[in-house]
Order: structure tokens, then C-alpha cells, then sequence
């Protein structure tokens, strides 16, 4: 069975009053479909939100592999020379780029005019 104009006014109604999967579950079980099918429809309308992916501590997800490239940024080094330390524990990681990242602020500061010299 396609979707009617009317059934599709109706999910769109529905679903943008209150978007989450549990909306999704309720209107897949009223017109005897899979939630896919009504993920897909509401898709194609341009008003179905995928959930967003957080990690256990709330904050968007990083990667080992992008924790090193930025130490290895903040190092001013070229990622190839920190080769194997993306099999580190990520909390390590994490605070080497805290480290790193606070010691390339240190360094950006020294490097500024002194302040009786600016303009």
C-alpha cells in the first residue's frame, strides 16, 4: 500500500508535533507498517531527525585517530611521527591533547608583543 496524500499530511502533522522514535513505533502500528517504511516516508518529506549519536559522557563522539591528529597538530609535528599511539587508551589521549593544546596556547601567548608595545 502506498501512502495517501491525507495519510502522509497526517504522519507529517504528527511526527513534527513530536519528534522522536516512539512517535515513529506509534504510527508504524496505526497503518499496520514497519517502522522503516514510515522512517523512509517522513525522510522523503524532508522532516524526519535522525537521533543524534553522543557518547556515554554526553559529547559528540572522537576517534583515537583524531585525538592524535590533533596532539600532533598542537605539537606542530607530522601525525606520521606519533605512528602506534592511536592503540593507546583514549583517556590518555585525551589528556595529551588537553596538554598539548594548553602548551600551544602557552607558546602562542609568548610568542605576541609584549603588551606595552601594542597599539
Amino acid at each position: 500500500m502506498n501512502y495517501t496524500e491525507e495519510v502522509t499530511a497526517f504522519l507529517v502533522e504528527k511526527y513534527t508535533e513530536n519528534p522522536c522514535m516512539e512517535t515513529v513505533v506509534l504510527l508504524a502500528e496505526k497503518y499496520d507498517k514497519t517502522t522503516k517504511s514510515i522512517i523512509g516516508k517522513l525522510s522523503r518529506e524532508g522532516v524526519y531527525k535522525r537521533a543524534v549519536y553522543t557518547s556515554k559522557s554526553g559529547e559528540a563522539p572522537v576517534t583515537k585517530v583524531e585525538l592524535v591528529n590533533n596532539i600532533a597538530e598542537n605539537l606542530g609535528i607530522e601525525v606520521e611521527n606519533l605512528l602506534g599511539l592511536d592503540k593507546s587508551p583514549k583517556s590518555a589521549l585525551k589528556i595529551l591533547e588537553q596538554a598539548t593544546g594548553a602548551m600551544q596556547a602557552d607558546q602562542d601567548e609568548r610568542d605576541r608583543e609584549p603588551w606595552h608595545n601594542r597599539t
